[in-house]
């Protein structure tokens, strides 16, 4: 069987030199036969001598102290027709329920919370219900506030819907957040679709409720269930990107689950984990080149 293992770095901090790119090679046994996908950032090397696993682990023993995210995987099926993406700290930088916090004075106390639901230490249903009624009075008008003001995409994240959709791939945003936020975003990104939970409200103030049923780790893993079917796309055509426990389930079933700087226990169990670059090595990650990438 045919494998590839991509290097790839933070764009902003290009470390790939000519002496990397050596080492590689060599820990691969395929001499100099790279390809630079960005000059300093992204490369990768076609090899069939060496198992997987054995060739993922020469790469981490190498480069395990650098700044480079390494993926090794079948050459096969590697670009994907689907992707289904997590919000909250992978599409964008920050949790939103904590920002809403933030203008009750509560940051600390519900992201408190929110800390140990990704981890998976608790339920995520029970502790969602928990942080939103901490939120009750709440104007609606404080959304737009969190929305204009502390709301900041992940670097990487237009480019890469925008170059999958370019290529004939459909883009669904799924979050255990809310529709609030979820709409606003998925349009600025391009984004096909987006499904989240609904905050309710009443005389323009959150009730500190909101509609079942909630939106969890299960539903995430539905919708893509739902959308290979409506698409009639093969798993192995599947992307997923997330960094809680509530994207454990959804990260499995695709064919590609990816963990983006995840909690510990979900990078463990991601077939593919990126510590280091931006959402564009998601495109590495598929033998996308710069030169191809959209970047309106």
């Amino acid at each position: 069987m045919s494998f590839v293992a991509t290097l790839v770095c933070r764009p902003t901090v290009p470390k790939l030199d000519a002496a990397i790119l050596a080492r590689a090679g060599a820990a691969l046994e395929v001499g100099d036969a790279v390809r630079v996908l960005s000059p300093g950032v992204a490369a990768e090397f076609d090899f069939d001598t060496l198992p997987a696993n054995v060739a993922d682990e020469r790469l981490r023993s190498e480069f395990g102290a650098f700044p480079i995210d390494v993926f090794v995987q079948s050459n096969a099926n590697r670009r994907k027709r689907l992707l289904i993406a997590d919000m909250d700290s992978t599409m964008i930088r920050q949790e939103c329920i904590d920002e809403l916090a933030a203008e009750l004075g509560l940051k600390d106390r519900i992201s408190a919370i929110t800390e140990r639901a990704m981890r998976g230490e608790i339920a995520f249903e029970p502790a969602l219900r928990e942080r939103v009624a901490l939120l009750r009075g709440l104007t609606a008008q404080s959304i737009e506030t969190v929305l204009s003001n502390r709301i900041q995409l992940m670097p990487g994240g237009r480019t890469l819907v925008q170059t999958m959709k370019a290529n004939g791939a459909y883009c669904a945003l799924v979050s255990g957040g809310f529709t609030r936020f979820t709409k606003p975003i998925s349009a600025m990104i391009g984004f096909d679709e987006h499904q989240a939970n609904v905050l309710e409200e009443e005389n323009g103030e959150l009730t500190g409720t909101v509609r079942e049923p909630i939106l969890g780790r299960d539903a995430k893993r539905e919708r893509l269930d739902q959308l290979i079917a409506e698409k009639t796309i093969d798993r192995e055509h599947t992307l997923a990107v997330g960094d809680g426990a509530n994207d454990l389930a959804m990260l499995e079933a695709a064919g590609l689950g990816v963990a983006y700087r995840a909690k510990p226990a979900v990078a463990a169990a991601a077939d593919a984990r990126i510590d280091h670059g931006d959402l564009t090595a998601l495109l590495f990650l598929q033998g996308y080149r710069e030169d191809e990438f959209i970047l309106s």
